[in-house]
């Protein structure tokens, strides 16, 4: 959580006989395996019969890279003043994508008609694919994008948008792509350091075109709450963003298939809320009083957070909630028990004589979980959130985000993993850019997170077992404001660029990229008309 607590395709080995009609295109391998458990080896693809008039094509330059090119000879696609988006019978609901894509490329959109030379056309095909994963076809001057979700056709357009401003056109063949893991995103605290609507919109644009599909919003902590509330307006910081500033950041999210996981944490990190209801507020033995953790023995906190939840879960839409649940104070003292004798009553009293203070925590994160749930929310939280040999365990369905190893209660990842929890990867070691880089944190680099980090290294720089893959279920790079004047928005947005690049090239494929740390910043560069 918060520190201040604390392939791009392979290249392709093209073998030609004189007398030679089939080009092979031979992936680089790995021994990591994607969620499902598929093998990360490339697959082997032939192109067809070419003919003698265009040389074999190369695989689209983008990022993240394409998975699978399959090389052709032919034209590939360039924009035309003449060319138009069209959308495929049955397939209206993809009119966002085309309107935006055809926008981007200045070319027409013709809506639901025949497609003609020089088209592009958008697709569904449900059922053919898995979730995320299209298929883009370059043939005769033609484009073709097709997938089994909107998210995966939309990502085709990406594809396609890329290639353009990179080289120019999208070179002919077939690209088959998907991503390697289902949650891909960025972390933003927005409560110790505030963004415009315009600034947070920018980057979810630069989200959308490196794939990108989460956008972490951690809005309420010590120093302030930022989103308003009609429930507890009292507890609101007078510089926040309002309902309807958040209803927009969440329509263009929709739009660009990236769902909003907002966190509230507790029972720590409430200063902000606490400052208006200091009787909630946590003491120890001695009357001193902690600036951010609430009394959980006390009725009152679980009402005023649960009041808060129901709001703000009906505000968000999206599947994901996340409960924060890390560095509750009164378990960083020496002696828990004796430093906050209420807090191990009630943990008595509630789950009996042998419960500790760590019982009452995880039994608050589960009773939060159970707000949460009903509302259609797949709820988080922060690893050290979790406990081990308590009376009380935190239920199973809780993802863990795994962000450190140096916090009470942090255990080792593979502990986690063989509970059969379910984890995210936020590894503080690669994936956190802590504005003042307090505590020992440095920024950290696009070149080490592209040559070092994959989701499996989830602490530290090793990796745990690739057999627990299929429990990894992503990352986020996580911006946290500790300092918040250390730097402006602009200079935030300009420091997380390559970074935040490198992270999704390793999102959707793990493997050693096939471009150099030198290659990649480049294309990087033409791709973003930067430099």
């Amino acid at each position: 959580m918060s520190p201040s607590r604390g392939v791009l395709v392979a290249g392709a080995v093209l073998t030609a006989a004189a007398a030679a009609t089939i080009a092979v295109i031979v992936w680089q391998e790995s021994s990591e395996t994607g969620p499902a458990g598929e093998s990360g080896s490339h697959t082997r693809s032939a192109a067809p019969s070419p003919t003698r008039s265009y040389p074999l094509s190369t695989p689209p330059r983008t990022i993240p890279a394409v998975r699978e090119h399959t090389a052709a000879r032919g034209p590939g696609w360039r924009p035309d003043p003449a060319a138009g988006v069209v959308i495929a019978p049955g397939s209206g609901t993809l009119a966002d994508e085309g309107q935006l894509l055809a926008k981007e490329l200045k070319i027409h959109y013709r809506g639901d008609v025949p497609a003609r030379a020089g088209d592009v056309e958008l697709a569904l095909t449900p059922g053919k694919g898995t979730p995320e994963s299209y298929t883009l076809k370059t043939h005769d001057g033609r484009v073709t994008i097709s997938g089994p979700d909107q998210a995966g056709v939309f990502y085709g357009t990406r594809t396609l948008k890329q290639s353009v401003r990179a080289d120019g056109e999208m070179p002919e063949g077939e690209v088959r792509d998907r991503p390697d893991r289902p949650q891909r995103g960025l972390n933003l605290d927005i409560a110790r350091k505030y963004y415009t609507v315009v600034w947070i919109e920018d980057r979810l644009r630069e989200m959308a075109d490196l794939k990108l599909n989460q956008l972490g919003l951690h809005f309420s902590d010590d120093q302030a709450f930022r989103i308003q509330s009609d429930t507890h307006p009292e507890v609101v910081s007078p510089q926040h963003l309002t309902k309807a500033e958040v209803r927009q950041i969440l329509g263009l999210a929709g739009r660009l298939h990236i769902e909003v996981v907002p966190e509230l944490d507790s029972p720590g990190h409430l200063g902000a809320v606490l400052r208006a209801h200091p009787d909630l507020q946590l003491r120890n033995v001695s009357g001193v009083r902690s600036t951010g953790s609430l009394d959980i023995s006390n009725p009152g906190s679980a009402k005023l957070i649960d009041e808060l939840l129901v709001e703000f879960t009906g505000l968000f839409g999206g599947r994901y909630w996340h409960l924060g649940a890390d560095e509750y104070l009164a378990l960083t003292a020496q002696d828990p028990a004796a430093s906050y004798p209420q807090l191990q009553r009630a943990a008595q009293q509630k789950y009996g004589p042998q419960a500790g203070i760590k019982d009452l925590a995880t039994g608050w994160l589960n009773d939060r979980a159970a707000v949460v749930r009903p509302r259609g929310k797949q709820p988080k939280a922060w690893n050290d959130g979790f406990f081990r040999d308590g009376v009380v365990r935190a239920d199973k369905d809780i993802e863990v985000e795994y962000w450190t190893g140096r916090e009470y209660g942090a255990r080792p990842p593979e502990e986690y993993l063989r509970e059969g929890r379910r984890v995210v990867n936020l590894n503080d070691e690669f994936l956190y850019y802590v504005l003042g880089q307090p505590n020992n944190f440095i920024y950290p680099t696009g070149k080490r997170i592209y040559e070092q980090w994959t989701p499996l290294v989830l602490r530290g720089t090793q990796p745990v077992p690739a057999s627990y893959s299929g429990q990894i279920l992503g990352g986020r790079f996580a911006v946290w404001g500790d300092l918040p004047n250390a730097q402006t928005p602009q200079q935030v947005a300009q420091g997380i660029r390559m970074p935040l690049r490198a992270t999704s090239q390793k999102l959707w494929d793990p493997r050693k990229p096939a471009l150099s740390w030198d290659q990649f910043r480049a294309l990087a560069g033409r791709i973003d008309k930067v430099g």
